[in-house]
């Protein structure tokens, strides 16, 4: 009996390779959805006009009358404001959170980031274009397109980005860090330039909208926004949840990908669409929003390990609770007023990279 109890403990010690963090992960996916659901709560009962969501339940069973003046204030900043707000935060936290986790492991370098390295500036010159240009050289476009011209036009310029920093970076299968981050450099350095071009011809309208976009902001969230951006968030995400496994044997390198039956060019292709895709609309309808993609990530990944299986959902609800808890930090610090959201999340992974950098910065010597 002694015998058997022994041999199946070595049985089961003997399936579970040293350092297997598949129960860790599982156990910190079950962990940060309850996160994102105390982030969405959070960002729902925050804001200066103090509605309440309670009064509203309160107004379903009867202890408070439907027709009070109260109900109906709070109902229309729950509805119209605060929840298109929480859902647009979670999305946007979710696909820059993912972008940046696929952009890592195409380059396989902890450093890749769609903002660090151009993708959200590119993005961000497609989105300006039709805001400045939308009723004047591009109107025909932008009347072909409706509501999702923003949306397209952004998604085009971070695809643009994104498939000339590959091909940059990459020789022979192998991704050069110093000339991505250098491309990347030069590349959001020529979109800026372009942005700053429209920027100076924009009216004073576009320009006060184009001021407070450009660092970051879910204060414009509506039901439309979320129609226009919302399927193309949504597909990136669904798309990136099939390249957990290509991911990691992206790690061992192209060439051994290829020989466990990843068909490495077209997955590399799917992976900057998905990226393009989840960032451009992800900009379109929140600005420049940084270091999402590196922060979020990089912290999953010292915890539960380089799995992309578990690696990519736990990306997803902690970039969401990560982003939310930004916006309500940007309602709160100044309230009534309210900062851009990008200034919070810069302040943050600021420090944060720099750490990253002093903490690998030996095998980034060149």
């Amino acid at each position: 009996m002694a015998n058997a109890m022994t041999m199946s403990r070595t049985s089961l010690t003997a399936d579970r390779p040293d350092g297997d963090r598949s129960a860790l992960g599982r156990v910190a996916i079950l962990l940060l959805a309850i996160l994102l659901l105390a982030m969405m709560l959070l960002s729902m009962t925050t804001g200066a006009s103090g509605a309440s969501a309670w009064t509203i339940i309160g107004g379903w069973f009867g202890l408070v009358p439907d027709h009070a003046e109260q109900v109906l204030r709070d109902h229309a900043v729950i509805y119209n404001i605060r929840l298109p707000r929480m859902v647009l935060g979670a999305m946007v936290g979710a696909a820059l959170a993912v972008s940046g986790l696929l952009m890592q492991g195409l380059f396989r370098n902890p450093l890749a980031d769609p903002g660090l390295v151009g993708v959200s500036a590119g993005a961000g010159l497609g989105a300006v274009s039709i805001i400045v240009l939308g009723t004047t050289m591009l109107a025909p476009l932008t009347a072909f397109l409706g509501i999702y011209a923003l949306q397209i036009a952004s998604f085009l310029g971070g695809l643009a980005t994104t498939f000339i920093l590959y091909r940059v970076a990459t020789r022979s299968g192998q991704t050069a860090i110093a000339t991505m981050l250098l491309a990347g450099i030069a590349i959001a350095a020529l979109a800026g330039a372009i942005t700053g071009v429209l920027v100076y011809v924009a009216t004073d309208s576009q320009l006060r909208d184009l001021t407070f976009w450009g660092l970051g902001s879910l204060s414009g969230a509506n039901w439309t926004k979320i129609a226009a951006s919302g399927p193309i968030i949504t597909i990136s995400l669904i798309a990136a949840a099939f390249l957990s496994k290509g991911l990691n044997a992206l790690t061992l390198g192209e060439a051994t990908a290829a020989h466990l039956g990843v068909p490495v060019q077209r997955f590399k292709l799917l992976t900057i669409l998905a990226v393009a895709g989840a960032t451009g609309a992800s900009v379109a309808v929140s600005g420049g929003i940084g270091f999402v993609g590196i922060v979020v990530p990089h912290l999953l990944r010292l915890v539960i390990g380089p799995d992309h299986r578990y690696l990519l959902p736990a990306t997803a609800l902690l970039g969401a609770s990560f982003l939310l808890l930004a916006d309500a930090v940007s309602r709160l610090i100044v309230a009534p007023a309210e900062l851009p959201i990008g200034i919070i999340t810069a302040a943050f992974g600021g420090p944060f990279f720099l750490w990253i950098l002093l903490r690998k910065r030996a095998a980034f010597a060149w």
